[in-house]
């Protein structure tokens, strides 16, 4: 059967390239053609456009981008009538791709599946019409997404966690790796680690990192470990480290989680990745106009929380130092009591293991694969 796929940023192209795979194993004379990246190029068949051409986010970049945004919608509309796909998969980036799903609804007989839900829950719910209206399927991976949908009358499939299948295989492949290897790889003394996941937007890196670092200077027992981001030089970590003593590695944020006895993570899939090694966190996120924020937050918002750890677990199971909450000394505060106190130490790990749970085993990509091809056959 022939696949058109459409990912418009980096963790699309991850998730495309793991159920392009998983769809290989299902279909043998799978064939592909995509917007995507290079994971999803690895796997073969036709990259039509690099997300990097397709990556406007915010207000302002989308108005200036306006045209070159429309002129990709375009492309993408004509390869897909063009390529005759059995079924066209869209992965989360709902901006766009719910455009290019009315666009496949209105004018073929092309079914349109949605692999990776957008966050409508949190905000835009409105949207949900769109997806009962012009998508035939959709593959959610977080499991609360189930009920949310439900309440809107449109049946969903809940596939499993991504992240988990990702945990899993690293888990698999270096079950021998050690901490002292760890150490030695990367010149490390024998103190503790506090792992430091402080976003992979500069941006991020910016508003938070002096933060973290400040609020963990007087631990000298411990050794803070910045986790790098891919595209993000060691110089720019540089200019916010300043006179702190800590280490960056790239390319080993999961073995960094591996060793780590606590966390200091910024919101995002890291904080469910941290939970999923069974490290104790604080959420840390500092906003502009932090009053306004968590005005806005808490009356415009459908969410209760920002971390996807407290969205499963249904409650607060991490604290969420974000816009009025963040400072300095509420993340050493919530800090010193996770390294201090082995009751509430001991309570965070044994919510991990409810969310780990919840989330159920691994294999998100092949069941998606398993049920979009059995469903294409009938």
């Amino acid at each position: 059967m022939k696949y058109f796929l459409v990912a418009g940023e980096a963790s699309g192209d991850l998730h495309g390239s793991n159920l392009m795979a998983a769809l290989k194993e299902q279909d043998p004379k799978a064939d592909f053609a995509f917007f995507g990246g290079d994971l999803m190029q690895k796997q073969g068949g036709k990259l039509l456009k690099h997300y990097r051409e397709l990556a406007f986010m915010g207000f302002i970049p989308v108005l200036l981008n306006l045209r070159t945004i429309l002129r990709n919608m375009k492309k993408c509309s004509d390869e897909i009538v063009k390529y005759q796909p059995d079924v066209v998969i869209l992965i989360d980036y709902p901006g766009f791709n719910l455009k290019i799903a009315k666009f496949v609804h209105k004018n073929t007989d092309i079914p349109v599946y949605y692999y990776i839900s957008p966050k409508v829950w949190a905000w835009k719910e409105y949207r949900v019409k769109q997806f009962k209206k012009y998508v035939d399927k959709m593959f959610c991976i977080l499991p609360f997404e189930v009920d949310f949908f439900k309440k809107h009358k449109y049946h969903v499939e809940y596939i499993g966690n991504p992240t988990v299948d990702a945990v899993a295989e690293f888990k698999n492949e270096n079950k021998n790796d050690s901490c002292e290897a760890f150490r030695t790889d990367n010149k490390l003394d024998e103190k503790p680690i506090i792992a430091i996941l402080c976003g992979s937007r500069q941006q991020e890196i910016k508003d938070n990192l002096p933060y973290m670092l400040d609020a963990i200077k007087d631990f000298k027992d411990y050794q803070p470990i910045i986790a790098g981001a891919p595209g993000i030089e060691p110089d720019y970590y540089k200019k916010y480290i300043g006179e702190h003593h800590c280490k960056i590695i790239f390319n080993q944020t999961y073995r960094l989680l591996t060793y780590a006895k606590v966390a200091l993570v910024t919101s995002g899939t890291a904080t469910l990745e941290t939970a999923l090694f069974r490290v104790p966190q604080v959420v840390c996120y500092e906003t502009p106009i932090p009053h306004i924020v968590s005005w806005y937050f808490k009356h415009m918002m459908n969410s209760p929380y920002i971390s996807l750890v407290n969205l499963i677990a249904g409650k607060t199971v991490v604290q969420e130092l974000f816009a009025k909450y963040f400072s300095v000394n509420a993340i050493r505060k919530e800090t010193d009591k996770l390294l201090n106190d082995s009751s509430y130490y001991d309570w965070m790990l044994s919510e991990y293991d409810t969310i780990i749970n919840i989330l159920g085993k691994p294999g998100a990509s092949n069941k998606a694969a398993k049920m979009m091809t059995e469903q294409l056959q009938k």
